[in-house]
């Protein structure tokens, strides 16, 4: 591996060790031939210049400095690289991005509602007093419907359910300035997905990825199940008015420490949570801790001697929009796997079906999803790409990460794929329904794994 080195140690060839500045994991083929992250320490003998790797279960190789250029910078100190620490985030509904997500996908649905064949891209962005709607739509019932006031509407609904509706959150949706900027799609974009013989083509270029493993019942990550559990469960609180203190603006961060394939721990938690101004600290931090973290831990048989952070800026008291400017589509990691996927970058909210941002990352997911359901591997990883105004992908790529079922290859796995599931775009819409769902409640906790809303 080749690339930028953070730093070097000596000046002999051989006493170059270097750490890419990604800090990767390391990777290792154990005795029974399927690769996995394990944890590893790493230490440099100073007489021998020979760096000493011990691997679980006590086993110990020497290999020459040399052997780890390229991968790591060994300090004189012993290093210690944790295997594979799972980090990731979840946002609340209240925060400023999740508002706009949330909105895009609600008009979405309010247009889809009256012709489920609509063309529609929807952006949206919101600061303090300020809402702008604007994007791009096409309907053959166009002219009976009044996008401005629909847009309005749903928008205005969706800040008032979520206690935007005061001054005193330091956002007003009825004394805000709204703007509406959304226009007729671009007839060039139309004639590239309606195609003839009712087929429909990409509504745009693009790569998606689908991802699924063994680490939770509902196949995703811990890491995200967790931090989605922490949110869902300090806004179901704050909702029955059990959580004294909190407002609607939130972030939950998990860490976790996985030292081999069935070995989790919990790292850290940390979680902001916005709270009025006459908030007693102790208390608030408490219930945070004892009802939220502890209980999230607890459910999931979890170790709970982990680092616990609460508004580690201090106080959180202006939030919202107030605080931060929101827009659409800005947390597409948060919206998928956290770091344990690829993403291709495309947003999903405020998008049709036709658009592949959107339905083909759901399909790749299903892939993904059913061949470790299958047990044909326990980790995959589905890779396509998308051509404007083709009916097929270019290409479908599948990694199983080295956890492939013994006696098949990845090759075999694409076979199996190939011959099991329609990616044509046509094909994923009607096999997933994509025109029959509701999309805004997807906006909000994540766009897979879902099992509140039948949707995994």
């Amino acid at each position: 591996m080749t690339g930028p080195y953070d730093s070097i140690i000596g000046a002999n060839p051989e006493e170059v060790i270097y750490r890419e500045r990604t800090a990767l994991p390391v990777k290792f083929q154990p005795a029974n031939g399927r690769g996995q992250f394990c944890a590893v320490i790493l230490t440099v003998d100073d007489k021998t210049n020979k760096a000493i790797k011990r691997l679980p279960k006590d086993k110990v190789n020497i290999v020459q400095a040399s052997e780890l250029r390229d991968k790591f910078i060994l300090t004189r100190d012993q290093y210690e690289l944790k295997v594979y620490q799972q980090m990731l985030q979840k946002i609340a509904p209240g925060h400023p991005d999740k508002i706009c997500d949330q909105i895009s996908d609600g008009i979405l649905d309010a247009i889809l509602a009256i012709d489920k064949n609509a063309k529609v891209a929807c952006e949206v962005f919101i600061t303090a007093n300020f809402l702008l709607i604007g994007g791009e739509v096409h309907s053959t019932r166009l002219e009976t419907i009044n996008i401005k006031e629909l847009a309005k509407n749903t928008a205005k609904a969706i800040l008032i359910e979520l206690g935007y509706d005061n001054d005193e959150v330091g956002f007003n949706v009825h004394t805000c300035r709204i703007e509406i900027l959304i226009h007729e799609q671009s007839p060039e974009i139309l004639h590239a997905v309606e195609l003839k013989n009712h087929e429909i083509g990409a509504g745009d270029q693009g790569i998606m990825f689908g991802y699924a493993c063994l680490e939770t019942k509902n196949y995703m990550p811990l890491s995200i199940t967790l931090a989605h559990e922490l949110l869902v469960r300090a806004n179901e609180l704050r909702k029955k008015g059990l959580f004294k203190y909190a407002q609607v603006d939130m972030k939950a961060q998990v860490t976790i420490d996985q030292e081999d394939e069935n070995n989790f721990k919990i790292h850290t938690m940390l979680m902001s949570i916005q709270h009025t101004l006459d908030y007693n600290k102790e208390e608030f931090e408490k219930f945070i801790r004892e009802e939220i973290m502890f209980y999230v831990a607890k459910k999931y048989h979890l170790n709970l001697n982990f680092d616990i952070l609460i508004n580690p800026s201090g106080k959180f008291i202006i939030g919202g929009p107030a605080s931060d400017t929101g827009l659409t589509g800005r947390k597409i990691i948060v919206d998928a796997y956290g770091g344990s996927a690829s993403h291709g970058g495309g947003a999903f909210s405020g998008k049709d079906p036709t658009k592949v941002d959107r339905s083909a990352a759901y399909f790749a997911r299903y892939v993904a999803k059913n061949i470790v359901a299958a047990g044909l591997a326990d980790i995959c990883e589905i890779q396509i790409a998308y051509a404007i105004g083709l009916v097929n992908p270019i290409s479908v790529y599948v990694d199983s990460h080295h956890t492939i079922a013994k006696g098949l290859t990845e090759e075999d796995l694409l076979e199996i794929i190939y011959e099991n599931f329609d990616f044509s775009i046509r094909g994923i819409i009607e096999h997933l329904d994509l025109l029959n769902q509701k999309y805004q409640p997807l906006s909000v906790f994540g766009h897979f794994g879902r099992e509140d809303l039948g949707v995994s």
